[in-house]
């Protein structure tokens, strides 16, 4: 079977990787041909025999890559954050390049629409967000709702993803707020778990990336027909640590 991973350099993204290496897949990571990091990522990915593709962000190319590729399984792990807007706006770049009506929806929407236009289609495995639902606050969860839309009405064979927070001590960006956020919540929800309310625990506690990774390979593959909602209680790994 042959997987393609968009947002393959993401903290997510890597551990998909590793999980679709894992389970013997041929894998084809994405990569943005403008990334200074390009070679690097170039030599990480050929050292564990995966393909790096670098396909620009552009319909017609985009397209033509899926088309060539025919591959069984998409994942779609793209996503930005205020920060690299404000960042690229710092450099004297547009920040609405990096916003996530055109990051979280535009690419993704783009990647969904060549999957739609390929043939055979391929199951589409969308990382989105726990709270995205219709009327959502904020321009993060409403445009993963767009993007949600639009992966219902496709027709296509599809996994929607709903993990809590996505945090661990591996994560090399810093997200201060974030793990502080986990910590809490994380905290008050042993507490509860305690008292015998576990499943709170697993639904809406945070998630490291390898387990996450896990769920999504797994909900990937048992993808048969239809659109599917996981929740992160559905796609941690059994607590005993078997991951088969």
């Amino acid at each position: 079977m042959v997987a393609f991973v968009a947002g393959a350099t993401g903290y997510v993204g890597q551990a998909v990787v590793r999980a679709l290496v894992a389970r013997e897949q041929k894998v084809v990571a994405h990569v943005r041909s403008d990334s200074a990091e390009l070679d690097a990522w170039r030599l990480r990915f050929g050292q564990v025999g995966v393909s790096v593709d670098t396909t620009p962000w552009r319909a017609d190319a985009m397209n033509a890559t899926l088309s060539a590729l025919r591959p069984q399984q998409v994942f779609a792990l793209l996503g930005t954050t205020r920060a690299r807007a404000t960042a690229l706006q710092t450099a004297g770049g547009d920040a609405a390049a990096a916003s996530y009506e055109a990051v979280d929806y535009g690419l993704t929407r783009q990647l969904l629409d060549a999957c739609t236009a390929a043939s055979p289609t391929p199951a589409f495995i969308y990382l989105s967000s726990q709270g995205v639902h219709a009327g959502a606050l904020g321009a993060y969860l409403a445009a993963r709702w767009r993007l949600e839309t639009a992966l219902r009405a496709s027709g296509l064979v599809a996994v929607i993803a709903r993990p809590a927070i996505i945090t661990g001590e591996d994560r090399a960006e810093s997200r201060t707020g974030e793990r502080i956020a986990a910590t809490v919540s994380d905290a008050a929800l042993a507490v509860l778990a305690s008292l015998g309310m576990g499943k709170l625990r697993d639904r809406y506690g945070s998630i490291d990336a390898d387990s996450l990774a896990w769920g999504l390979v797994e909900a990937g593959l048992s993808a048969r027909e239809g659109c599917v909602e996981r929740t992160a209680d559905q796609l941690r790994p059994p607590r005993d640590g078997a991951k088969a």
